[in-house]
């Protein structure tokens, strides 16, 4: 079981950068995928990115690939979610998730929730000028 934290969201201008960050804690993260995933008021929860445990293969949501980099540091229990080119509709709260798993080349873009699935409490992001 992994507790997560996420930190990095705030306001930001249309065109402007900004980097998530997701801290894991409780157990090493060597056996989990991390996927990012977003939630507009009034919109139902849509995936971002993920990146499996072995941190190849990432996956990206079409309206954000080319803007949005995924990335992990195993050793340092951390991911992070470098996002450039920002739009408005890009707003949303972002929730960085672990899923335990056997498989060190996959992972999904799909919200999913269950035993093994660790979300963390999430992190506003605000792109409007």
């Amino acid at each position: 079981q992994l507790q997560l934290v996420e930190s990095g969201g705030g306001l930001v201008q249309p065109g402007g950068s900004l980097r998530l960050s997701c801290e894991a804690s409780g157990s090493t993260l060597d056996y989990y995928a991390i996927g990012w995933f977003r939630q507009a008021p009034g919109k139902e929860r849509e995936g971002v990115s993920c990146i499996p445990s072995g941190g190849v293969n990432a996956k990206y949501a079409d309206s954000v690939k080319g803007r949005f980099t995924i990335s992990r540091d195993n050793a340092k229990g951390m991911a992070y979610l470098q996002m450039s080119s920002l739009k408005p509709e890009d707003s949303g709260t972002y929730y960085c998730v672990a899923d335990r798993n056997l498989f060190p080349t996959l992972c999904t873009i799909v919200p999913r929730q269950g035993r093994g699935i660790d979300w963390g409490q999430g992190t506003q992001v605000t792109v409007s000028s």
